[in-house]
């Protein structure tokens, strides 16, 4: 699982650890698993999404180069491909499809395969796919005309990986260059949004499934702080 705190820093999750005392051999139905983080979605679990059993506008994605902290390697690193995830309810990270009044999954008989195969007593199993058969954007989106084109060029003008390089460049003697495009990175990712709202009638409740999490708030674990004023991005001085 990844979690990231208020700040969007990302935070390893104690859940994943193989536990040292069998005191436990079947689920209890406490929650715990359910309010830690929705799974990431495989390979297996299209179908899921391509049948409506769960919405898009239920999923947010973790984008290539993104970094997060992997459980199983137990550091920060970019991931190497699209994270599809289910969001948190009201900004937390209890899974939406969680019922806290019986501990229970409103989902439960159609759950994706990291639900099914996690064992809080015994990991063993969902490290063993956790890295495999991940699904993509590219495995939902690729034949809606034009869609799929408009996620390729927001992932190419907004990589993470061009992102990490202008912040490299924030200390050299080309730091105002790097400034520009970090600006240019926030007004496109931006503006496509308000494009596929406003022209392609599109539900907002979906951009963080095509386009990820803002990146207005996903740079601040480069430790950029921004400002906005006057519909204008700003990187705080003391961040510089």
């Amino acid at each position: 699982m990844i979690k990231i705190d208020n700040k969007n820093h990302i935070i390893p999750d104690s859940s994943l650890s193989i536990k040292s005392e069998n005191s436990i051999a079947e689920c209890k139905r406490c929650g715990t698993c359910c309010k830690k983080g929705g799974p990431c979605f495989h390979v297996e679990d299209k179908m899921l999404i391509e049948k409506g059993v769960i919405l898009i506008k239920y999923l947010y994605t973790i984008r290539k180069g993104e970094p997060a902290y992997d459980n199983i390697k137990k550091c920060l690193i970019p991931v190497s491909s699209d994270l599809i995830k289910i969001k948190g309810r009201n900004d937390s990270w209890e899974c939406i499809f969680f019922d806290e009044k019986d501990n229970s999954c409103k989902i439960y008989d159609k759950r994706p395969i990291e639900c099914r195969v996690l064992k809080c007593w015994d990991t063993r199993e969902i490290e063993r796919i956790y890295s495999k058969n991940r699904l993509t954007r590219k495995d939902l989106v690729y034949r809606v005309e034009g869609l799929w084109n408009l996620v390729e060029e927001h992932q190419s003008r907004c990589s993470y990986d061009k992102i990490r390089h202008f912040v490299k460049k924030l200390d050299g003697e080309k730091k105002n260059e790097a400034i520009e495009r970090i600006y240019d990175i926030l007004s496109y990712d931006d503006s496509i949004r308000e494009l596929v709202v406003k022209k392609g009638k599109m539900d907002p409740e979906n951009l963080e499934f095509l386009f990820g999490r803002p990146i207005v708030a996903t740079i601040r674990m480069f430790g950029l702080k921004l400002e906005k004023k006057d519909g204008k991005y700003y990187l705080s001085p003391d961040k510089l």
